[in-house]
């Protein structure tokens, strides 16, 4: 599928990949399944994305994804350190070229003493792993949408440079 303009980022993510003949996968907290969506809604999508793992629960972090226990004591898991480490662990879990996550407080209620809107993506390529600070306003849709915009922003802003993620 060659990209075009009009392409939302979803589409634009999997054209880039599909091009390089490389694969994704997802890990999420707050966004509960929604950047999985948006990374399937485009006809073909199997050919770019393995799957991904919704891991709301602490354990699922840890036991799945591979997330220390010792990170989240040290950091939490509403952080730039437990997104890192869940974008990697789901690169490693799946066998892909490239993972993306999210974490954070979607609301209505501070988490780990974060307020409503903190919200960190991770990025996992070829190149290394990275993760993406993010304050969010509005209500929790609003948060999550924004995240998931964010996410596919990041990851295809990872894809297309030449370093990868830094």
């Amino acid at each position: 599928m060659p990209y075009s303009a009009g392409m939302d980022l979803g589409a634009r993510v999997h054209a880039e990949l599909l091009g390089r003949r490389e694969r994704v996968a997802s890990a999420e907290s707050l966004t509960g399944g929604a950047l999985a969506e948006a990374l399937t809604a485009t006809p073909g999508a199997s050919e770019t994305y393995v799957g991904g793992v919704v891991s709301y629960a602490t354990a699922v972090k840890v036991r799945l994804l591979g997330v220390s226990e010792e990170l989240v004591d040290a950091h939490g898991v509403v952080s730039a350190e437990c997104a890192r480490a869940m974008a990697v662990g789901a690169r490693r879990l799946l066998e892909t070229d490239w993972a993306v996550s999210t974490t954070g407080v979607a609301g209505p209620d501070e988490q780990e003493g974060k307020p409503v809107g903190t919200v960190f993506v991770g990025v996992a390529g070829p190149a290394g792993s990275a993760a993406h600070a993010l304050s969010l306003d509005g209500g929790r849709a609003e948060i999550r949408a924004a995240a998931v915009r964010t996410a596919l922003t990041l990851l295809l802003g990872g894809v297309t440079s030449v370093g990868g993620t830094g």
